[in-house]
């Protein structure tokens, strides 16, 4: 097996100018947002990605077959065309992030994709009832449009910079001449956080002018909630019976 492999599915029958990446982070935020336009928009699988630089494991799948770890491409039919990068990891070492991103890269430009949008969370450790969507952008000239569609620029956040993918691909697309812009939610970082991904889609919505329904997340992000609540309470009854046995 090759470092990267790239296996084309089928052949493209037009450019999608766009790109969004969502692969597992803090959160899953964005690999949430991503995989949900995937279903709401039909997009089709047109690439899956193989690489030794992702964790020594397999996936074992419901029926119990196991598969290899990979990364997939799908791209949406339409007026407009869009591509998610989605699936299963991360690299696993820090070469392997520069390797992977390089390939990403490559297959945006096969696709003729001309900006684009990661995602990923921020985490702060504590719960967040309204989260912010953080932002950064590879040339001043997009910061506008972006602060426009609701995100926040913040110098000290997050603090040491964006890393892996949605961090990497913002410097190496624009070696490339590709525009990139990076989506964080604001999120605890310790659950699936379907809450922050809802209002990071709104702000992605607003930039690449199409309408998501975001109905689905909405309901994920109240059964979240409900889930919270009961952890919330269950360690509160906890302290108080604490408090009882040092009394």
């Amino acid at each position: 097996m090759d470092a990267i492999e790239i296996r084309w599915l089928k052949e493209e029958t037009g450019p999608a100018e766009i790109l969004i990446e969502g692969l597992p982070g803090i959160g899953h935020v964005g690999k949430l947002v991503a995989e949900h336009m995937i279903q709401e928009f039909h997009a089709s699988k047109v690439a899956e990605l193989y690489s030794t630089h992702f964790p020594p494991q397999v996936i074992i799948e419901p029926d119990g077959v196991a598969r290899l770890v990979r990364n997939e491409v799908y791209v949406s039919e339409g007026e407009k065309r869009i591509a998610f990068l989605v699936g299963d990891y991360q690299s696993a070492s820090a070469e392997g992030h520069y390797l992977l991103s390089e390939a990403y890269l490559d297959i945006a430009e096969r696709l003729g994709v001309r900006r684009i949008y990661t995602l990923g969370g921020y985490g702060v450790g504590h719960l967040v009832s309204e989260p912010r969507v953080l932002s950064a952008v590879n040339r001043a000239e997009l910061r506008p449009d972006v602060e426009a569609a609701g995100a926040e620029f913040n110098r000290d956040e997050p603090p040491g910079g964006i890393i892996g993918a949605s961090g990497l691909l913002l410097g190496l697309s624009f070696r490339r001449g590709m525009d990139a812009v990076c989506l964080m939610g604001e999120t605890s970082g310790y659950l699936v956080d379907p809450r922050a991904a809802s209002s990071l889609l709104a702000v992605l919505s607003a930039l690449i002018g199409v309408e998501v329904d975001k109905s689905q997340l909405e309901t994920r992000a109240a059964e979240m909630e409900q889930v919270i609540a009961k952890l919330t309470e269950s360690e509160r009854a906890g302290d108080e019976e604490a408090l009882r046995y040092i009394g």
